[in-house]
C-alpha cells in the first residue's frame, strides 16, 4: 500500500465525539517513549503528521488521521512513564479502555514495544487485557536499529517464550526502525490485506 494522503481530522478525549462514519480504524498505542509519533511519520512520510517530543507522554488525546480517504490512523496516548498527574493518567486509561471497548470502527491495534528492553508488565497486562476483551491486535517492536547484530534474535527468544506463558501462538508482529526507514511497508501491507478482507465482506 502506498500513502498518497495522511490527514488530521480531530483529537478529543471523548470517544462519542469520534468520526460517525464507518471506515476502518487501526489504533497505535504503546509506552510512553516507544517511538510512537516517528512510527506513525515515517509510515506516513509525513514529518510533521504525529508530534514528536523528547518530553515522554506528548500525546494526550485520540487522534483520528484518515488516510487515502480509506481508512483511519488513530494515535492514542501512551501508557507508561508520561510526566502527568494520578490523576490526570486516570482520566487517560478511562477514555482509552472507552476507545477499546466501544469503537465498533476499531479492526487492529497494534501495540508498539521497544526491542531492546525485556518484557515489561504493563506491555504484558495491556495486550492480555485486549486479549480478553476480544481486541484483534499485532505487535511493533520498535527502535531495532539501536541493537547490534544478533541482540534482536535474542531480544525475541525471550520476548516470545513469555507471550507464549499466556497466548496460544505468538501474535502476528513487526520490526521496525524510523531511522532506518523499515518495516512500515510490512505493516501497511498488513493493513491493506485486513481492508480488503473487510469489502469481501460487505
Amino acid at each position: 500500500m502506498k500513502i498518497n494522503t495522511a490527514k488530521f481530522v480531530i483529537s478529543n478525549s471523548d470517544v462519542d465525539k469520534c468520526p460517525q462514519d464507518k471506515l476502518p480504524e487501526y489504533a497505535f498505542i504503546g509506552r510512553s517513549n516507544v517511538g510512537k509519533s516517528s512510527l506513525i511519520n515515517m509510515m506516513t512520510n509525513n514529518k510533521k503528521l504525529a508530534k514528536t517530543s523528547s518530553t515522554p507522554g506528548k500525546t494526550q488525546l485520540i487522534n483520528h488521521f484518515i488516510i487515502n480517504d480509506e481508512w483511519y490512523l488513530v494515535d492514542l496516548p501512551g501508557y507508561g512513564y508520561a510526566r502527568t498527574s494520578k490523576k490526570t493518567k486516570k482520566v487517560f486509561q478511562k477514555f482509552i479502555t472507552d476507545y477499546f471497548v466501544k469503537r465498533s470502527q476499531l479492526v487492529c491495534a497494534f501495540v508498539l514495544v521497544d526491542s531492546r528492553h525485556a518484557p515489561q508488565k504493563i506491555d504484558l497486562e495491556f495486550m492480555e487485557w485486549l486479549g480478553t476483551n476480544s481486541i484483534p491486535f499485532a505487535i511493533i517492536f520498535t527502535k531495532t536499529d539501536k541493537l547490534k547484530k544478533g541482540e534482536w534474535d535474542r531480544n525475541f527468544k525471550v520476548y516470545s517464550s513469555k507471550m507464549m506463558e499466556t497466548w496460544a501462538e505468538m501474535p502476528e508482529y513487526f520490526t521496525t526502525s524510523s531511522l532506518h526507514k523499515t518495516g512500515a511497508e510490512e505493516v501497511l501491507e498488513y493493513i491493506d490485506t485486513i481492508n480488503e478482507s473487510l469489502k469481501t465482506q460487505s
